[in-house]
């Protein structure tokens, strides 16, 4: 819905979140729902560029301007002209970069460097960061004007653990974009799920889209089974329903016959597999269900 409401917007876009939660999913959904898609988005992770290579990354630079720059070269802010801007981790840009980017937000123009004309440019900025932007700016390491000025329009991401809502539909894009890429197709069991909206996800969705390629790539049919899944993501299931139970005070039996069933329909409904796993026999697990 806030995407929505975003995507057509002209002003700047500030995306924050814990690390892993999808900030430069929500980016290029900004970008390519809206009316700028036929444009270009190109993303720049500030940290990632060594200090002294970012200005000229971003603003390009004149024949001459220092000893390597032998011809012309245009920068990511001008090739993002009619496009989006997307600066992943911002806070760690350098404060002397800080300060050419809250000019050229302002004039709308940008200078390369050894350059005496300044160039017009129609670019939307949407950046991102993991960090406490306020304690960056208390701390002198960001500045307080630039801040606002990226933050026109704040979204703050939750962690994937409270939106466990977002996980089939994250599930799905991961498995159409692998399809895209020629891998693997496959189809998730709803056991497997189960268990992908039962685990707490501290990775956020980087951990997830690692799980789910990781699967793909690993599992054996076209569907994605319990157990093509970490060993970890299983065992934190099974101390969720335990948990669970104590905390709604089921008795010992209720507590069995919860963990059967869920363990039957992560085996996808297999009696066989979900008695090996159990440890029962097949006529054991056969009476228990019949209990159930």
């Amino acid at each position: 819905d806030l995407i929505e409401r975003v995507r057509d917007s002209i002003h700047n876009v500030l995306i924050t979140g814990e690390s892993g939660t999808g900030k430069e999913l929500v980016a290029k959904a900004i970008h390519y729902s809206g009316n700028r898609k036929e444009g270009p988005f190109i993303a720049v992770n500030c940290a990632a560029i060594p200090e002294t290579l970012l200005e000229s990354e971003l603003f390009g630079y004149k024949k001459g301007a220092f000893t390597d720059a032998k011809t012309d070269k245009r920068g990511l802010i001008f090739e993002a002209t009619s496009g989006t801007l997307f600066l992943d981790e911002v806070t760690e840009m350098p404060p002397v970069l800080q300060a050419k980017m809250l000019r050229m937000i302002e004039e709308r123009a940008v200078r390369p460097l050894g350059d005496t004309h300044s160039y017009t440019v129609d670019v939307r900025i949407v950046s991102a960061s993991n960090r406490d932007m306020k304690e960056r700016i208390h701390e002198g390491r960001f500045r307080e004007d630039l801040y606002y000025r990226l933050k026109v329009i704040d979204l703050e991401l939750p962690p994937l653990r409270e939106r466990k809502e977002d996980i089939p539909l994250l599930v799905q894009h991961f498995m159409t974009r692998s399809e895209k890429e020629r891998t693997k197709a496959s189809a998730i069991s709803e056991g497997a799920m189960r268990i992908l909206i039962n685990y707490s996800w501290p990775g956020n969705v980087r951990e997830l889209e690692n799980v789910i390629q990781r699967a793909i790539t690993l599992g054996q049919q076209e569907l994605i089974l319990p157990e093509d899944l970490p060993a970890h993501l299983v065992q934190e299931t099974d101390i969720n329903i335990i948990e669970k139970g104590l905390r709604d005070k089921y008795s010992l039996d209720q507590l069995e016959k919860e963990y059967i069933r869920r363990v039957l329909i992560e085996a996808g409904g297999n009696k066989s597999k979900a008695a090996e796993r159990l440890g029962l026999d097949r006529k054991t697990l056969y009476r228990k269900l019949e209990e159930i």
